[in-house]
């Protein structure tokens, strides 16, 4: 069967069981459908770029599927008929990543603050004294034109 990325946006409004409850509501669908998700994440409430149907933010979810095309044409339809979810993007692919997507390694640098790409002094290498005030030279009196 072939590999699927399905990723939707549920509105802001709801709460996270709520949002994971649509996950394993869809991730049912496509399973009486004859596929099987492989993987699902919950990437939690994002901003996005903007508004879509008065909402600025929304509870993204990811699901990895290997399922016939008549059960993701079902499972797309449903949720596109389904008052909360607002947008659905569904991707063929020839095989599914290892691991954790890149939302999900994203999110868990967040977690730990993990600083550990900044090198000591920061990115300007060393640190630099600023001058003060007194150092400056003397401005010659008045305005040029």
């Amino acid at each position: 069967m072939p590999l699927y990325e399905h990723v939707f946006i549920s509105r802001q409004d709801l709460s996270n069981a709520q949002a994971e409850g649509l996950v394993e509501h869809f991730s049912t669908v496509l399973s009486d459908n004859g596929g099987k998700v492989v993987e699902s994440e919950y990437w939690g409430v994002k901003t996005m770029a903007y508004k879509i149907n008065k909402n600025r933010k929304g509870h993204y979810a990811l699901l990895k599927s290997d399922a016939p095309a008549a059960a993701v044409q079902e499972m797309e339809r449903l949720m596109r008929l389904h008052d909360d979810v607002m947008r659905v993007l569904t991707i063929k692919v020839d095989t599914h990543a290892e691991g954790p997507s890149v939302q999900m390694q994203k999110r868990d640098e967040r977690e730990r603050g993990d600083r550990g790409d900044r090198p000591e002094g920061g990115f300007g290498g060393e640190r630099r004294e600023r001058p003060s005030f007194g150092d400056r030279p003397e401005r010659s009196g008045g305005f040029r034109r």
